[in-house]
């Protein structure tokens, strides 16, 4: 009785792992919520973000932080500080310099609300 119950577990082994390697060869796009869902976005973000017409929030923070990364936007002594280069005064409201802490807030007004 212990090895129809072995032999049983084998097969369903076998199955999980050949659902998961036709898993791992097709991609699936999942649609999140929240700040992972996809909105749209104002014109001066969308072209900033290289001409999308949606993103999701944290896909904005994270290319706004690859930007400033590549560009050394970070002020040496404070890092907490950003000077913005003309790509980010677009979306920045003009301004020169920005906290870290400001950002998600500067760019809230470019996220339409669908309602």
């Amino acid at each position: 009785m212990g090895s129809r119950v072995l032999g049983g577990c084998r097969a369903l082994m076998e199955a999980a792992k050949a659902n998961a390697n036709a898993n791992t060869n097709t991609k699936v796009i999942r649609q999140g919520g929240g700040i992972t869902k996809p909105v749209p976005v104002s014109p001066q973000l969308g072209k900033f973000l290289g001409g999308v017409p949606q993103a999701s929030r944290s896909l904005a923070i994270k290319k706004v932080w690859e930007h400033i990364k590549l560009h050394n936007l970070q002020n040496p002594t404070n890092k907490k500080e950003i000077c913005c280069d003309e790509k980010l005064k677009t979306i920045f409201d003009g301004k020169d310099k920005v906290g870290f802490l400001e950002i998600a807030k500067l760019l809230s007004p470019h996220f339409v609300k669908i309602g």
